[in-house]
């Protein structure tokens, strides 16, 4: 049996947080979307991830949907603090301070207080943060959300992707055309399967064997000030563990060592207790098993013509610093607007090659960061001394030393204002480098703002109050420091072109240092795209590159060359 053929702008295979964040942003330049899921309306998700980083709370505040996952996870008070113990219920090595969310916006003190940004990060676990994006994603206008769908295969052709798909509850066989195909369905990604992409790195960096536990008694045990995040350190065992919802769940990971090659190598129970720090008349309720396995994978390409990979289709790597989910919401918010531009009619279609550009090696830098702390933190793990509880000042000493050095290798991935504000896009065909200077160097945990363009354009506060980026347009947005500089030849281009463009006249008093120029062009993912003193003598071929057409530019200059018109 076979149903009638649904059509929409853009089909998106997976309504994980991904795919639901990509459906929202299209949703919000006025695309349709259709989104296929294999699992029931309002199922729920796993528990993979446990924070949402700020570049992707910027990205919700401007969906709409920041204010409400404030709202949601753990209690108000509860610390969001990372604590270094030789086990949950054992002696405290160290902490790393974090706000709680009653405090997040006022909190001043500490190494995660002083983010340059309307929207600090916010820690809160998937099985809260998913069904706020579903709800929201389901009732805007142009999202068709096919539950219980399984995609199996598509053809494309110069106009669009047809696809099919099968109705896993009646088995009838759904055909789906679309403008665009967007696979944000996973590692095991049919789509990426489809286009050929090849997934090249190390397969295996670190075996986890997590356990998702309701133990309502474990909090009384825990001496002190409560923790977010809990690091065990000693020689029977090392792990770490979430607390899910403050009061009785909470998620266990043991990680493995090498030589134990198999998620059953290690008793669970006795593994989780070590951990713990419990004996066994303690007892819990074990939830679900999460087990899953550290990669550092990236597809050799995120593209074939029409059809595009996001999230973990094209890259897996251990989650440190929150990058799993995050990385993935930065790739679909940097291509959902490439694709509303082509679809709305003001893009070339050589705007999409920004995406792949762009994105692919930002990827193979976070890839490595994160595969560079796992590899510490294993060797970290492989180092606890045997007397790390020894009693008596010996013994103290020794904590207090673990302790620093625990803090100093943590703190930069859970305060990692680098990977938020430090990665910038170089390369890109919609990208003006003026050469001026270099986009200055990032770590996971330090950055320098600037407004070399594809850098991040560096926050700021309005004179009305407002955030910078709640002054950006849909498009681009050109923001002007000086109001006698004259920018109407480009107007008069962007208009001509039907590209949306936003001037924003700048009255603030405390602008950052690195906004050096009297004109900065941003795009709508805030990245930087131009700037200068005035408005270039063509401005037409400026907005025509902004627009994607650096292809036809290069060849036109070409032609030029050779008719000997320009040196």
């Amino acid at each position: 049996m076979t149903d009638k053929t649904l059509d929409a702008d853009v089909l998106i295979v997976g309504a994980g947080p991904v795919g639901l964040t990509l459906a929202m942003d299209l949703a919000s330049h006025g695309v349709s979307v259709i989104l296929c899921e294999t699992r029931r309306f309002a199922e729920a998700p796993s528990v993979k991830c446990n924070h949402v980083s700020s570049r992707t709370m910027e990205q919700f505040r401007r969906l709409g949907v920041a204010q409400q996952l404030r709202d949601a996870g753990l209690p108000a008070d509860y610390p969001n603090d990372v604590a270094f113990r030789t086990s949950v219920v054992g002696m405290e090595l160290a902490r790393i301070p974090i706000p709680c969310r009653h405090d997040r916006y006022t909190e001043t003190q500490g190494p995660d207080a002083w983010w340059p940004t309307p929207e600090p990060p916010h820690r809160i676990n998937q099985i809260y943060l998913e069904p706020i994006l579903l709800r929201h994603a389901a009732a805007l206008p142009g999202v068709q959300l096919l539950n219980r769908t399984q995609f199996t295969a598509f053809t494309q052709d110069s106009d669009g992707v047809s696809a099919a798909a099968t109705d896993l509850d009646s088995h009838a066989t759904r055909h789906i055309r679309g403008r665009y195909l967007v696979g944000c369905d996973g590692g095991g990604s049919a789509v990426r399967k489809q286009i050929g992409a090849r997934l090249e790195g190390m397969a295996v960096v670190q075996r986890v064997q997590s356990t998702l536990i309701r133990a309502p008694q474990l909090r009384a045990l825990i001496p002190g000030k409560l923790a977010w995040s809990y690091y065990a350190m000693n020689p029977r065992r090392c792990g770490t563990m979430f607390a899910i919802d403050g009061h009785e769940t909470w998620l266990v990971h043991n990680h493995l060592n090498a030589e134990e090659p198999e998620f059953d190598s290690v008793d669970r129970d006795q593994a989780l207790r070590n951990i713990l720090g419990v004996g066994p008349e303690f007892s819990y309720e074990v939830v679900s098993k999460e087990d899953w396995v550290g990669r550092r994978l990236v597809a050799n390409r995120f593209r074939e013509g029409r059809v595009f990979l996001a999230g973990d289709a094209a890259h897996l790597w251990v989650p440190y610093a929150g990058y799993g989910m995050n990385a993935g919401i930065a790739d679909a918010l940097n291509l959902s607007w490439l694709l509303a531009a082509c679809v709305r009619g003001w893009g070339d279609e050589g705007i999409l090659d920004a995406y792949e550009a762009e994105r692919l090696p930002i990827t193979e830098q976070v890839s490595n960061f994160a595969m560079d702390h796992a590899q510490k933190m294993i060797r970290a793990r492989r180092a606890v001394p045997q007397d790390i509880e020894a009693p008596g000042p010996e013994g103290d000493a020794l904590r207090a030393e673990i302790g620093r050095e625990a803090y100093e290798l943590n703190v930069q991935q859970f305060c990692c204002a680098g990977l938020n504000f430090g990665y910038f896009y170089s390369g890109s065909p919609i990208i003006v480098a003026d050469g001026e200077h270099a986009p200055p160097a990032y770590s996971m945990g330090g950055f320098a703002p600037s407004t070399v363009p594809g850098c991040r354009a560096p926050h700021f506060w309005l004179a009305d109050g407002r955030s910078l980026y709640d002054a950006f347009g849909p498009g681009y947005t050109l923001l002007r420091f000086d109001r006698s500089a004259d920018v109407s030849a480009l107007e008069r281009a962007a208009r001509a072109y039907g590209m949306p463009l936003a001037v924003v006249d700048i009255d603030a008093a405390d602008v950052p240092r690195a906004y050096m120029h009297r004109l900065v062009l941003c795009r709508a993912d805030q990245h930087v795209a131009w700037r200068g003193a005035h408005v270039p003598p063509d401005a037409y071929e400026l907005v025509a590159l902004l627009r994607g057409e650096a292809r036809r530019l290069a060849g036109h200059r070409r032609q030029l060359r050779w008719e000997g018109v320009v040196a």
